[in-house]
């Protein structure tokens, strides 16, 4: 692989460590601010609503801008926005700060695995991308448990200093071993994206993506208060277990690839029947440890291993339904999981706020998950519809 592949790798590490650290940190920005949890939660719903709504309009407004100094840009914003976090003396400034990182996250993303593509020979520009998007599951297992356990000893915004850091070092890479010159593809405009969304087979298949991702994130988002005030682990444990739930998501992406090569609605149907179970038993595991850990390892499992398939069937319809602009509807999966992380967090907050308690938001979440299976068995069953009426003619 070229090294510049590499510094988009450290590049997305950061981007995945600043978006999934917060759920670590939220009970210390809590205190530290004097808020509510659910108003922390906020945090969480506030970046993933930017990279959901800023991604399509920044890619489509910078979509004639030279992609390296492009890409340089991006991550300058991304060191302001983890900066500005840093420094920010009150909630709002901080929520403005996670915003405008959010925004620098949805455009890397989508013009970032373009470009780790273009720079190796055609049979390898899927290991390419893989790569790229490492540094994203790497962040899961390692970035998120390190910079919980920063925040943890020397303050949350410790942690965002170092995102920072790691922001110049990831800008550094690319300004140095990206080429000069980079092959700039024909940008997808905003109408491209509305007539995606004119599809009703393709909303459908965006709401499975926000309902089956956002309900582990009703649970997820407040996972650390959840650790320390129902289940009774100290604050320094929740930070090994992140990475115990890190590790599970890792192998679940992996599995959850092979498991939906083949079918991936059948696929996709049974990791949201599991997945809802396992929220459904967390509701009662979390009140003792070692059930908690064996729950939370299966939940870290299934929640991302849904990703390749909900991935896989965007592009297997856009190809039916929309066959002239599949890269964008893929790029609008990825703002419908954004916007599923949005809805979980907020809708967790709300559950938190109403008096239910931490201890309601895994079931809550399980409902959500129960919707997106509703939608799969339909979304299977108009497919063999579909496929019942081509045979027959």
């Amino acid at each position: 692989m070229p090294l510049a592949i590499f510094a988009l790798t450290i590049a997305a590490y950061a981007i995945g460590t600043t978006e999934f650290v917060i759920v670590g940190l939220l009970p210390t920005v809590a205190t530290d601010l004097d808020i509510t949890l659910p108003l922390a939660g906020l945090i969480v719903s506030v970046y993933a609503l930017g990279v959901t709504f800023g991604a399509p309009v920044l890619t489509a407004l910078t979509g004639r801008i030279e992609r390296k100094p492009l890409l340089l840009g991006l991550m300058g914003l991304f060191i302001t926005g983890n900066t500005a976090a840093a420094v920010s003396p009150s909630y709002e400034m901080l929520l403005v700060a996670r915003v405008l990182a959010a925004f620098a996250h949805g455009v890397f993303f989508s013009v970032g695995s373009t470009i780790a593509a273009d720079l190796v020979a055609e049979d390898r520009r899927a290991s390419a991308i893989a790569m790229m998007f490492m540094g994203l599951t790497v962040a899961i297992v390692t970035g998120v448990p390190i910079g919980t356990h920063i925040g943890q000893i020397f303050g949350w915004r410790t942690t965002f200093w170092a995102v920072a850091g790691l922001g110049v070092i990831a800008f550094a890479g690319m300004a140095a071993l990206l080429p000069k010159t980079l092959p700039r593809a024909v940008p997808a405009g905003l109408l491209d994206q509305l007539r995606v969304l004119s599809s009703g087979r393709l909303l459908i298949v965006f709401a499975m993506t926000a309902l089956g991702y956002g309900g582990t994130f009703v649970a997820f988002t407040y996972l650390a208060p959840i650790l320390q005030q129902i289940t009774g682990f100290s604050a320094e444990s929740v930070s090994l277990i992140l990475v115990l739930y890190g590790l599970a998501i890792a192998v679940g992406n992996v599995a959850g690839g092979r498991i939906a090569n083949t079918n991936p609605v059948k696929a996709l149907a049974g990791l949201f029947l599991l997945q809802a179970m396992v929220l459904l038993v967390f509701s009662f595991t979390a009140a003792a440890p070692m059930p908690a850990l064996v729950t939370l390892a299966a939940l870290g499992f299934l929640s991302f291993a849904n990703v390749p398939g909900l991935q896989l069937y965007v592009v297997e319809l856009a190809k039916e339904h929309r066959p002239g602009a599949v890269d964008v509807a893929s790029a609008l999966n990825i703002a419908a999981f954004n916007l599923g992380i949005a809805l979980g967090a907020w809708l967790g907050g709300r559950v938190v706020e109403s008096g239910l308690g931490l201890g309601t938001t895994p079931w809550v979440g399980a409902i959500l998950v129960s919707l997106a299976l509703l939608l799969t068995l339909w979304s299977g069953a108009l497919d063999r519809r579909a496929n019942g009426a081509l045979q027959a003619a």
